[in-house]
């Protein structure tokens, strides 16, 4: 998971150079007044998203796969604990009756 966030982010880093080049060059538009390094955020995030959409897809099924299997460790670990105390409150039960 931490790989896949990493390689997000460095869509993201890679997008904003490009950005930012691109304005500095003027092949973009500078945004208005003092809002030029939003401006670049911003279009950067737009561009980035569909970016890692596409070129981190194997990497996204990975991680997904991943936390797929932990909840369902989790699940089944919660599951044993739950029938391990059914049956404990079954056999108190069972001697609470016998008494």
């Amino acid at each position: 998971m931490l790989r896949y966030t990493l390689m997000r982010l460095g869509v993201f880093v890679g997008c904003l150079a490009a950005v930012w080049g691109l304005v500095y060059l003027g092949v973009f538009p500078r945004g208005l007044g003092d809002s030029n390094g939003m401006w670049i955020v911003l279009l950067s995030l737009v561009l980035s998203a569909p970016l890692s959409f596409v070129l981190l897809r194997k990497e996204r099924d990975r991680a997904s796969e991943t936390v797929v299997r932990r909840v369902d460790r989790m699940k089944a670990g919660l599951e044993s604990n739950r029938s391990q105390e059914d049956g404990a409150a079954d056999s108190a039960h069972a001697q609470g009756q016998a008494s």
